[in-house]
């Protein structure tokens, strides 16, 4: 079997760089109980954190 390599350090450095210009960070301190809770359903139903968050978000705004 072929062994998989990066292509370069680059491309990593690149994508940081296109996320930092084009996203914001939201952090939030929650319970920890909560935070499994939400780990534990958003694994089983195979949603993302982020894409959960920013419905949240775009419900939260439209209000």
């Amino acid at each position: 079997m072929a062994e998989w390599k990066r292509k370069s350090e680059t491309s990593s450095a690149v994508k940081k760089r296109y996320n930092q210009k084009t996203y914001g960070t939201v952090t939030a301190y929650v319970p920890k109980d909560l935070a499994a809770a939400f780990k534990d359903e958003y694994a089983v139903k195979g949603i993302s954190q982020a894409q959960i968050i920013k419905k949240a978000i775009e419900a939260f705004l439209s209000e």
